[in-house]
Parts: C-alpha cells; structure tokens; sequence
C-alpha cells in the first residue's frame, strides 16, 4: 500500500495556484473583486502573496477568497442573467 501525505492548502496557496493558473496581475485581482464590490489596493494583493514569514504577508480570510471566486465567475462568464419572464 502507498501513502500520500497531503498537505493542507491555506486560503494564500488556492489564491496563489488560481493566480498562477489562470495567469492573473494583481491589477487584473483587483478588477476582479470590482464586480463583486470588493474594494482592495494592489499593494494589499501583493501582500496575499508574500510568504508567511514575511513581515508585509497578510492572510487570506475566507471572505476575501469566497468574494474573489464569486468575481472570478462573473469575469469568466459574465453577469447572471434574470430569467424570470418580463410582464
């Protein structure tokens, strides 16, 4: 039998691995989080990106991924739609 050990991904590393994957600039984040009315500066972003052990790293909290991955669905596929029929 062969065991894997995983490790535990922060809200930082699934932000970093999405940036990387779908080659995102930090401008390009913070547009992102426009269309959700997320307000962030690039320097902020940056700082979600530094390494844990330096001094400017700020965490990534779960509302600032959950807002971001919202962002990122409606700049992939644009705005929802209403299809509620119009009187």
């Amino acid at each position: 039998m062969c065991f894997i050990k995983l490790k535990n991904m922060s809200n930082n590393d699934i932000l970093k691995k999405l940036r990387v994957a779908l080659q995102l600039r930090d401008d390009q984040i913070v547009e992102i989080l426009k269309l959700v009315d997320f307000k962030i500066s690039k320097a902020e972003v940056g700082a979600l990106f530094r390494s844990d052990d330096h001094p400017n790293f700020m965490p990534c909290g779960d509302q600032f991924l959950r807002n971001f991955l919202n962002g990122l669905v409606i700049h992939m596929r644009g705005p929802r739609e209403d299809k509620r029929p119009s009187k």
